[in-house]
């Protein structure tokens, strides 16, 4: 008994028989990971940002650019008057507060790169060794850091109170006569203002480089230990130089917080009496009954110049690391 077996071949597979409707290919190896509900959920997250981010961030800030070069009180858009640089002009040969303030942000930056900087170092290479209790040191210097600046300003100003300040208290100068008055007096409320915020940015300062001491490689510490070399030169020799990523983060960090510095400030006494910051004066002129939003927006331009002169650099070297890499 033969059985007559037809073995059907690849290609005769492939052929629908007669009168039936071609099979729809589906490429192989390709799948639709993402249903439509997915998609509209991930255009929603990504798109609404977005979108927040464009209009709140970008549009505003070439809105400024503009009102830079315009006259107007804020009321109704006919208002608007162009006047090409003669807010610029005005502002660099009449406004006996802007040098001033230019200078104060400077000191804001010098102060922040001396002090609190190196004793956040300091913290954290204390911390790296791996004391006892180190995550409740880590807690309590990083504290400040957690809190808004209108906070701390509010503390500070319990501290300084010349009548029940701790300061003054504890100096003997809270009786009549003898009262020091740290916000007050233009020769020390910006020293006062700076010591607040030297008081946080020495936490944050702590985290970067507790940060940067953990990528540190161990193998250099223990080679350093073999050739002889004591704690102060392995961190001069060997650690320090391979913080260098971290120092130029810390740097451009420190700069941004020195030029956008402001709640403090305008918490403590509003940036009066020898505390005029850049930021102040954009907010001083354009918030209020005789508002000039142009006038203000080309100080907010200035303030961006500045900022844009130390960030593009950080950016070009940034990228050209990664090309690198």
């Amino acid at each position: 008994m033969t059985t007559d077996i037809t073995k059907e071949t690849p290609e005769a597979a492939a052929v629908p028989p007669s009168g039936a409707s071609p099979a729809k290919k589906v490429p192989q190896g390709h799948r639709r990971l993402l249903t439509r509900r997915d998609r509209l959920t991930l255009g929603l997250m990504a798109g609404l940002p977005t979108f927040l981010h464009i209009a709140l961030v970008w549009v505003t800030a070439f809105a400024s650019i503009a009102l830079a070069f315009t006259t107007w009180d804020g009321i109704g858009f006919d208002s608007i008057k162009w006047v090409g640089l003669d807010n610029f002009r005005e502002l660099f040969t009449n406004n006996p507060q802007f040098w001033p303030a230019v200078q104060h942000n400077v000191i804001w930056f010098v102060v922040l790169i001396l002090i609190p900087t190196p004793l956040g170092l300091f913290l954290a290479v204390q911390l790296d060794k791996k004391i006892r209790f180190s995550r409740v040191y880590q807690t309590a210097f990083f504290l400040p850091v957690v809190l808004s600046m209108a906070v701390i300003g509010f503390v500070w100003q319990l501290v300084y109170n010349p009548d029940t300040g701790l300061i003054n208290s504890l100096i003997g100068a809270n009786e009549p006569g003898k009262y020091i008055d740290w916000i007050g007096d233009p020769d020390l409320n910006l020293w006062a203002i700076l010591i607040a915020a030297s008081w946080r940015h020495a936490g944050y300062m702590m985290i970067l480089y507790l940060a940067g001491l953990k990528g540190v490689d161990p193998a250099l510490r223990e080679a350093s230990a073999l050739d002889g070399a004591g704690e102060w030169q392995t961190f001069k020799n060997v650690i320090f130089p391979t913080l260098r990523p971290t120092n130029t983060i810390v740097l451009v960090v420190t700069i941004i917080e020195a030029l956008r510095a402001f709640d403090l400030v305008f918490v403590f006494n509003k940036g009066a009496e020898g505390t005029e910051l850049l930021s102040i004066l954009v907010t001083n002129n354009i918030i209020g009954e005789s508002s000039r939003i142009g006038y203000g927006s080309a100080i907010a331009v200035v303030l961006l110049l500045i900022s844009l002169v130390v960030i593009i650099p950080y950016l070009v070297a940034t990228f050209r690391k990664e090309r690198r890499a």
